[in-house]
């Protein structure tokens, strides 16, 4: 900032504020007349929300003893595709940057005024020349605004003092898209004080922060250390592979990526310690050397990150002999490189930058930590030249952690990994006889499921790398699992083999993909128990500029610069407005719910296609049931081929977390999947039978209709699954093959219908319709017709309460209090038992020719 004001310079000030001056009575607006110190260091900037006959934004530079000016009606935006007005008017005096208050009625300007953004401003080159010549490229390091920013004067009608302008976001790495993220709806109070603008004269919520103009530049708040109780659990967060190094590789941290075990420590006390795998099984007795190495760090509570390995002859990682370790009960040789500690004695690290966990992680370490354990080095040095160094010593690849970035229990853009050659997991689903003098079995039939989660599809085989005692060893495992059914779907042609129950995970290392989704040169590294085989995807590297621009929108820029994260990838406007005046649910509150719920929902939702139920006005408000997005997109909601459904807008689709949040942006509380997948839309793959009570049918009655039908389909020798509504009723769900159309299998609900209303005509109705179903229940069949909808587990429903659609068990129907007995405000009880009741819903899958045959459908 410039030096204290030369005479002329002052004069200067004071010619340029006479247009201010002339505009106000100092005797009665509180408005400063003059004064405020110009800083010692870089120029400083303002922008204050004035509440006046309209509410605008009036955005304010430090330049030659004033404030320039300009009126924003709408605001600034981060968005560089969005260009917003700027008029210029009148400079204000430095120490207005500091005035908040309420000007008063018939005064200039009457109305109220916050500080909503200050900090400090860097023109780039001449800002006095730039002005003058309409275009002034600069930077902003304030508490909401930063990057790099242009005004433009427009070629437009104005005097000089109401010119108009536009403010413009310039592409950086704070930029984020309108959709994503409205920084003046998400951030709209008062940086002083805490308040919005219609509050001002109340209490303030937060302490005063250093002015504007201060000898000290604004800054942004250090996050602060959470005190927390230990969590009972963690899930890990997760590396995206990237299909080459970050393009700004000065922003990462790169360690070694270890070919072994994920494994999260528990520490809570001398004695307690637990050690876990990345999907919760507690491995501790398997591990004794371990756990007692950990009880002697000197901390009295923490969660630490690492992999667990063995190290091979080149002392690299072998992945096999790790196995083999655990086979013979021989633990004593595994290391445990720690790379993350996202607690250490009763403080919650996880908002802490990636570079500051690592500091306490090593200090917790000391010099010398116990022998099993082993911090894992960070390099800051060429990616590329590490991954061929990790190559050369045999190391599977590098992880690149972005600097600043939280730690957060998810699959992440800020972790990538870069692999030296193609390695992944795959599920065993057969073996081919031996050739030759070779014992056990040929090769390994290997497939991945498909992202609906349904479909097991077969990728190739795998015969090297097998010596004697694995070919015995595995050949044991896959007598235990032989079956006669293919698991593959479709089956392999052309395929003699032995199949097995899709149990088993391998690790394989490959070539390359052909263009039929089968891997070359594969070879074997060995089986893994860490990881369940219905999760095991094919995976797809990213492109690194996809990945980073993930990672871009899921942070909000002041989080980026301080090392912070939310927990929601996307900002939720209007976050505090009640939606459910029953339970006092908000709008954040629904959201949050299906961000801490996504990995249980999203196998639901997963390539089908999907229905939403907005409610923009809440529950008890008008309901839009949305198939398509007609005038605008949501982030994260797919759009399908036109040809699914001819002569209609797309169909919908959300395979992500991102597509969650972006509904809940969007007033969806409730979503519904069709019975197929859109890989397959003609042939459903599933029956739903809705149990919709009459009026005067109590719930015992619901809970008794629900076994009578669950008895019938035993009879039928079709399998059934059971969930909540969340609204008045109960859904059995019959897992089917994809063998027919949707008339046949629509027809044939219908006819399972009618024959529980033929025979049980005392508790059940064939027809809808509140009339017809007085006393009794209409188990709804109309659900499996093409286009039909239910609504998906772990749906909300938008009802009073906000009741939750929930799989159960079949064991747990007596015990039920009610068909919305979880809520969105105690949804987080029933995570812990999540998915499990279905567990075996794809396996159970059978074709309807035996149950339409015994039900007599189709016959003449």
């Amino acid at each position: 900032m410039a030096r204290t004001p030369s005479s002329s310079s002052s004069s200067t000030a004071r010619q340029a504020l006479a247009r201010y001056h002339g505009k106000r009575d100092f005797s009665r607006t509180p408005e400063p007349r003059s004064g405020g110190r110009r800083g010692k260091g870089a120029l400083g900037f303002v922008i204050q929300k004035h509440h006046a006959s309209h509410l605008h934004y009036d955005f304010r530079l430090e330049l030659d003893g004033t404030l320039k000016s300009w009126a924003v009606p709408k605001g600034p935006c981060l968005d560089p595709g969005v260009k917003r007005m700027a008029v210029h008017v009148e400079d204000h005096p430095i120490s207005y940057a500091d005035f908040e208050g309420t000007i008063p009625p018939k005064q200039y300007g009457a109305g109220t005024v916050i500080v909503w953004d200050r900090g400090d401003w860097l023109p780039d080159g001449d800002a006095r020349k730039a002005l003058a010549a309409g275009k002034l490229k600069f930077e902003l390091r304030g508490e909401k605004l930063h990057g790099h920013w242009t005004l433009v004067r427009m070629h437009g009608k104005g005097d000089e003092s109401h010119e108009p302008w536009l403010l413009i976001k310039e592409r950086d790495g704070e930029a984020r898209a309108l959709d994503d993220y409205d920084v003046v709806e998400a951030e709209p109070a008062s940086v002083i004080t805490g308040l919005g603008v219609d509050e001002v004269g109340q209490a303030p919520r937060k302490k005063a922060k250093a002015k504007t103009g201060s000898s000290a530049p604004a800054k942004n708040a250090e996050p602060k250390r959470k005190k927390a109780a230990l969590p009972a659990t963690l899930e890990p967060q997760l590396a995206t592979l990237a299909s080459s190094p970050p393009s700004s590789p000065g922003e990462w941290l790169y360690e070694l990526k270890f070919d072994g075990y994920r494994l999260l420590a528990r520490i809570e006390g001398k004695g307690k310690v637990r050690c876990f795998t990345r999907n919760g099984h507690d491995w501790s007795v398997k591990l004794p050397a371990l756990v007692e190495a950990l009880s002697r760090l000197p901390t009295s509570s923490a969660w630490l990150d690492g992999e667990i390995t063995v190290d091979g002859p080149n002392g690299a990682p072998d992945f096999q002999a790790l196995q083999n370790a655990f086979d013979r009960g021989a633990t004593s040789s595994i290391v445990y490189w720690l790379f993350d500690a996202p607690f250490i004695d009763g403080e919650d690290l996880r908002d802490l930058p990636v570079e500051e966990r690592r500091a306490r992680l090593a200090a917790l370490l000391g010099a010398k930590p116990p022998a099993p354990l082993r911090l894992s080095d960070a390099f800051d040095a060429s990616p590329r030249d590490l991954l061929a160094s990790s190559a050369r010593i045999g190391f599977e690849g590098i992880v690149a952690k972005r600097k600043g970035s939280p730690y957060v229990s998810r699959r992440s853009p800020d972790w990538i990994k870069l692999k030296n050659q193609q390695r992944q997991e795959f599920v065993i689903g057969g073996y081919t006889a031996p050739k030759g003098t070779r014992a056990g079995f040929g090769s390994l039939l290997l497939g991945v499921y498909d992202e609906a989660g349904g479909r097991l599809r077969y990728c190739g085989n795998v015969g090297t790398g097998f010596d004697a005692n694995r070919l015995a060893d595995i050949k044991a495992k896959l007598d235990k699992l032989a079956t006669d059914d293919c698991p593959f779907e479709p089956v392999p042609r052309g395929v003699k083999a032995q199949w097995v129950r899709p149990s088993l995970v391998a690790e394989i290392s490959f070539g390359e993909w052909t263009r039929e989704h089968r891997v070359r040169q594969a070879v074997f590294q060995g089986l893994r128990s860490d990881k369940p085989a219905r999760e095991i995807r094919r995976e797809r590297p990213q492109r690194v500029r996809v990945i980073e621009a993930e990672a871009a929108r899921s942070q909000p820029a002041k989080s980026r610069s301080e090392g912070k994260s939310k927990s929601m990838s996307l900002k939720i406007t209007h976050a505090d407005r009640v939606i459910d005046k029953h339970s006092g649910i908000t709008k954040g509150e629904l959201a949050a719910y299906y961000d801490s719920v996504a990995k249980l929902m999203l196998p639901h939702l997963r390539g089908r296609p999907v229905s939403l139920v907005r409610a923009p006005d809440g529950v008890g408000g008008e309901l839009f049931f949305q198939k398509h997005l007609q005038a605008r997109e949501i982030p994260g909601v797919n759009q399908l081929d036109p040809a699914l459904d001819p002569g209609h807008e797309p169909l919908l689709q959300i395979d992500t977390k991102e597509g969650l949040l972006g509904a809940s942006q969007m007033n969806v509380i409730e979503l519904h999947t069709w019975n197929a997948t859109s890989d397959d839309i003609g042939r459903p793959d599933r029956m739903t039978f809705d149990l919709d009570p009459g009026e005067g049918v109590e719930w015992p009655q619901v809970q008794e209709a629900a076994m009578l039908v669950r008895t019938l389909l035993d009879e039928l020798g079709l399998p059934s699954f059971l969930k909540t509504s969340g609204g008045k009723g109960l859904h059995v769900v019959v897992p089917v093959r994809r063998q027919y159309d949707w008339d046949t299998v629509k027809g044939f609900s219908q006819a399972v219908v009618a024959h529980l209303a033929q025979t049980i005509p005392a508790r059940f109705v064939a027809k809808s319709g509140p009339r017809n179903r007085v006393g009794k229940v209409f188990v709804d069949y109309l659900r499996n017709g093409f286009g039909a909808t239910t609504v998906s587990a772990w749906s909300a429903r938008s009802r009073p309460g906000l009741g939750i659609s929930v799989p159960l068990a079949w064991d747990e129907l007596p015990t039920l209090t009610g068909p919305a007995q979880w809520t969105v405000a105690n949804a987080a009880e029933r995570f812990e038992t999540g998915n499990k009741p279905w567990v075996g819903m794809e396996r159970s899958r059978k074709s309807l020719a035996a149950a339409m045959k015994l039900l007599g459908y189709g016959s003449k």
